[in-house]
């Protein structure tokens, strides 16, 4: 099917964003273009906005259109808990969890010697800068259960630990309403490995 190069061309920026395929961008850009005024115009003034003012924000790495971001000023959050995230979304997560009520880190990714990601790439400096601050005193490690994740775990307490903080990690294991026999071998080895003492 030929359209004409506008079309291809959203179709082609859309099937570029994740979850979107080339298919699932042409079904995407048919209904934008097919209201234009109730679809389309809003998410090019949307786009427009979000470019001209969200930034990163320059203590956390989250994503605002306030610097420092709203969570950063939060005076009602605790600011002695400091919970360390690879990306953005991560930290979005969690926030939607309503479960995390200090503050937030965003690394940027993972240490990866096979991607050439090394301490100087990620966001560490300034963790490391916040964890000296006396009002610190716990880094949550909300990094992904994968090798890396480990690894940046296991790297970051070496350097936390002398600074005088807490370091804790995520728990690991069987989720909930999760049935044993649909969990992979290392979730239902974290899960025995980390078991706890019922009281």
């Amino acid at each position: 099917m030929r359209t004409s190069p506008e079309i291809e061309a959203l179709m082609s920026r859309l099937s570029r964003l994740p979850g979107l395929g080339p298919r699932s961008a042409r079904r995407a850009t048919l209904a934008l273009l097919q209201q234009p005024a109730t679809r389309l115009q809003p998410l090019v003034e949307a786009l427009q906005n979000a470019a001209r003012t969200v930034r990163t924000c320059e203590i956390c790495g989250n994503l605002d259109s306030q610097n420092p971001c709203s969570i950063c000023r939060d005076k009602t959050r605790d600011y002695s808990i400091i919970c360390v995230v690879e990306h953005v979304g991560d930290l979005w997560a969690l926030e939607r969890s309503g479960v995390h009520k200090g503050l937030y880190h965003v690394l940027g990714g993972t240490l990866s010697a096979l991607n050439g990601v090394g301490p100087k790439d990620l966001n560490v400096q300034t963790l490391l800068q916040r964890a000296q601050d006396d009002v610190v005193k716990e880094v949550i490690l909300a990094l992904g259960a994968t090798v890396e994740g480990a690894t940046t775990a296991h790297w970051l307490h070496e350097q936390l630990v002398p600074l005088g903080v807490k370091v804790s990690r995520l728990g690991h294991g069987m989720p909930i309403g999760g049935a044993l026999e649909g969990l992979d071998d290392g979730t239902l080895a974290a899960a025995l490995i980390g078991r706890k003492e019922l009281s």
